[in-house]
């Protein structure tokens, strides 16, 4: 199978949320291996394909897993619907179909993992990071629209905001669990907003967003839960932000569930300047973008510490939408733009 056109589509068929997506990993397995990849497996379950035996490598970071919510796979013309479709098996294909495409110098070699968890823990990013070599470049796959690169995420603090008293009757003057919640919640809001006073660009600020709150009552007890994330810009560390989370906190706990720093990549680098190239080759005007999200890159941008880029076709407003889809005539103008940005990079003395 060497038909992009036929990659993604099958790719689709296979509905593959975080922790299900063996049958997703072996069909890509087995597309890849038709494409003349060298394929195998993981012990986290990643699928890596690789071209090439020189001591140059290009690593392309793909996921394969998607968030949970089936969208059957339907043409509309120019569109494509599926799960999956912007985020990210579209950019997935898109490295398969340019790695396979790409021709090959001797000093050179071409991987593309399609990491499993992404959505979830990140745990296929992880494995990576702890096995595999640290590549001479590296391109993420999320999409950034096929003129488009991203150099940037935001990072992540996630945590649980739990509060215990005693009972309250509704007729006495007392505050009940869920009012003194709430009035952390709006301390932080309103602290929040103090600290993106001068801020104008969204990549800058601190986002708080409250994504759930639940009451557990007893026979004596009042419990209230809330979960809250928070998304963070490159300036703001974690002992920085957990000090003005314990000077809005008054009473109750806090208990964090994940952290991610916010990362930003080089722009001036041998890898920002190919697809430059090769943007501008297939009519583009190149721009960069800053996403509010968070990426694999975080992850792996800082570990392997080599240039770094987020590209794929997609609009990422489409992100776990149910209307979720792809333009195959952008998703064809991507994977020739990857070809020939790969194409310049390895005939490139750096």
């Amino acid at each position: 199978m060497r038909d992009p056109l036929a990659l993604l589509p099958g790719l689709l068929a296979y509905y593959s949320p975080t922790g299900e997506e063996e049958q997703a990993v072996s069909f890509l397995a087995e597309s890849m291996g038709a494409m003349g990849f060298e394929v195998w497996c993981d012990e986290a379950g990643n699928v890596i394909g690789s071209r090439g035996s020189g001591n140059r490598e290009i690593l392309l970071l793909g996921h394969i897993d998607t968030v949970s919510g089936m969208i059957p796979v339907r043409w509309e013309g120019d569109v494509i619907y599926g799960r999956g479709a912007v985020d990210a098996k579209g950019p997935l294909a898109c490295f398969v179909s340019a790695g396979a495409a790409a021709r090959l110098t001797p000093d050179w070699r071409i991987t593309v993992i399609g990491a499993v968890g992404e959505e979830g823990d990140s745990r296929g990013a992880k494995h990576v990071c702890q096995t595999h070599p640290a590549p001479k470049m590296v391109v993420i796959g999320e999409p950034s629209g096929w003129d488009h690169l991203t150099l940037g995420y935001k990072g992540s603090y996630w945590f649980r905001y739990r509060l215990s008293q005693p009972m309250v009757h509704t007729a006495a003057n007392g505050a009940s669990a869920c009012e003194t919640a709430v009035d952390f919640w709006n301390r932080l809001s309103r602290v929040v907003a103090q600290w993106n006073e001068g801020k104008e660009r969204l990549f800058d600020q601190l986002t708080p967003t409250l994504r759930s709150i639940q009451m557990f009552p007893d026979d004596y007890s009042e419990i209230v839960e809330m979960r809250v994330g928070m998304r963070l810009p490159p300036k703001l560390d974690q002992p920085a932000l957990e000090a003005l989370l314990d000077g809005v906190m008054e009473t109750g706990e806090r208990f964090v569930e994940d952290y991610l720093p916010a990362y930003r990549a080089e722009k001036n680098t041998p890898l920002v300047r190919a697809f430059l190239s090769a943007i501008r080759k297939a009519g583009g005007q190149p721009a960069f973008s800053l996403k509010t999200g968070t990426s694999d890159m975080n992850l792996v941008g800082p570990f392997w510490n080599c240039p770094i880029v987020a590209y794929g076709p997609g609009d990422s407003s489409l992100d776990h939408t149910p209307y979720e889809h792809l333009r195959i005539s952008e998703y064809l103008t991507s994977v020739s733009v990857l070809t020939q940005a790969l194409e310049i990079i390895m005939n490139t003395n750096v």
